[in-house]
């Protein structure tokens, strides 16, 4: 049993640092969105999340069985769902062979180690869903219910649709089962969760260190290059498909358009607004044409090697006669792989490519070693990046001003307490019903002998108003608090 659960891990263990690749850009752009910054424990928590989620799926589908003609005469017997709670108990009892024993009932029953496994699966999902995404209990027992009826359902739609019949058994008791393993995992999370700094916490560390992180304005790069690609070879391609030819300038005006035009009408590029950032000029003045223009031209001669390199694999590999001595090659391990894909570039190119390289890297190490990480674009140029505000930050602007405004609810109300106990004892008297106008006359015909006694009576009063205060404020919090725990 113990090779059938390490089977899955292996293969998530193969197909994590692929899926992290893939997804490290949108990753990337939504922690800077939403949080402001990458921190090391958030990025740590994020991938822990997804290597332990790829794992519970690999878990529930793998090893997958050969898909044969007779497929489904040999797993006729999970063909249909075990829809009876309670039936764990009776296959714990049949595994034990009717024998009451600790060995027979527990430590050598297949059923209940499997029983266990369900219970574990979920398990850090409700660890995860409390400390990393703040969510109630009652939220936990139901995404850990929806989790394990997505599981349960790929089983029983032979991973939906890719066999012709299911290979696993769809059973009720599973759902119970992982759904307890969330709420278990949820619950011992709490003295952990406490012991631990908060995510935010961390995030406001990282960006009490750099307001203006460098992988932010890095994917920010990245996702602007990546877009001025895109449009450029549209741009061509719908050029050539409609006249037969399209002009050489095409990606230089397409680039001036990204780089200086948009900027200087809407101060940032389309992936500075992506990932929430935008240009400010070194003197607080305006964003001036040249002071753009040489900061993309500086900004293009760091970019253009790398999509130099990229435009020089195009063309090697579509000109012959490269691809099949490419593909034929690159197959082979070791460095002979390697050199056969360099000799196919001329001195020319690579040297073009190497060029590039090394100042792509000296710019790098440049702009980390600068005290305020100030690319070497942004020093000559003059214009910076500055940082909008993100979502969590918003969010908790809100909430300031929702907690002032119910402070000042609670000091205009302390005032007009204040204001009627200082009112004169006639008015004070003359209010029907006012339980405090006796006091407030008594107050008033001892004042001439005792003024000292009646500066005290007023203390009362303002006490009861910090109070109150202090009271509104602390329920306005603890209301934050409800809120964030019942997300």
């Amino acid at each position: 049993m113990a090779t059938a659960y390490l089977l899955p891990i292996k293969t998530a263990a193969a197909l994590f640092p692929l899926l992290a690749l893939v997804l490290l850009l949108p990753t990337a752009v939504l922690l800077y969105r939403r949080h402001g910054v990458m921190s090391r424990g958030r990025t740590l928590s994020v991938y822990g999340f997804l290597y332990y989620s790829l794992t519970a799926f690999c878990m529930t589908i793998v090893p997958l069985p050969k898909q044969t003609a007779d497929m489904c005469q040999r797993f006729a017997m999970v063909a249909h769902p075990q829809w009876m709670p309670g039936n764990t108990f009776r296959d714990i009892w049949k595994e034990a062979d009717h024998k009451i024993g600790l060995n027979a009932l527990v430590l050598q029953n297949p059923a209940v180690a499997g029983t266990l496994f369900n219970l574990l699966l979920l398990l850090p999902l409700g660890i995860f869903l409390r400390y990393h995404f703040v969510r109630s209990l009652r939220a936990t027992a139901l995404i850990g219910f929806t989790v394990s009826l997505f599981f349960e359902l790929t089983q029983w739609t032979g991973v939906w649709g890719l066999y012709n019949c299911p290979y696993r058994l769809f059973d009720v008791d599973d759902l119970i089962v992982n759904t307890a393993g969330a709420m278990a995992g949820w619950l011992l999370a709490g003295p952990v969760a406490r012991m631990l700094p908060t995510l935010e916490t961390l995030d406001g560390r990282a960006l009490a260190a750099r307001p203006v992180p460098f992988g932010r304005r890095l994917t920010a790069l990245v996702v602007d290059v990546a877009g001025y690609v895109l449009a450029s070879v549209f741009a061509m391609a719908v050029m050539t498909f409609q006249s037969g030819t399209a002009p050489t300038w095409t990606p230089i005006a397409i680039f001036v358009a990204w780089f200086v035009l948009l900027p200087l009408a809407t101060g940032t590029t389309p992936g500075k607004r992506l990932l929430l950032l935008k240009l400010v000029a070194d003197d607080g003045g305006p964003l001036l044409p040249w002071r753009l223009t040489l900061r993309a031209l500086l900004l293009g001669a760091l970019a253009m090697p790398f999509l130099s390199g990229l435009f020089l694999a195009v063309v090697i590999l579509l000109n012959e006669p490269y691809p099949s001595v490419l593909f034929t090659t690159v197959r082979d391990s070791g460095a002979q792989g390697a050199a056969a894909v360099l000799t196919a570039l001329s001195p020319g190119q690579l040297l073009a490519v190497l060029v590039g390289f090394t100042l792509t890297v000296t710019c790098v190490r440049k702009t980390l070693r600068h005290p305020d990480r100030l690319a070497p674009h942004d020093r000559i140029s003059g214009i910076r990046n500055a940082t909008l505000p993100h979502s969590r930050a918003i969010r908790a602007a809100r909430g300031a001003r929702g907690v002032a405004g119910a402070t000042g609810a609670a000091r205009d109300a302390a005032g007009a307490d204040t204001q009627t106990a200082a009112q004169s004892p006639v008015q004070a008297a003359a209010r029907p019903g006012d339980r405090a106008a006796p006091v407030a006359v008594v107050v008033a015909q001892d004042a001439d002998d005792a003024p000292a006694d009646a500066d005290a009576s007023c203390r009362p009063l303002a006490t009861t108003a910090t109070m109150a205060t202090a009271a509104t404020t602390g329920s306005a919090a603890e209301a934050q608090r409800s809120a964030a725990d019942s997300r």
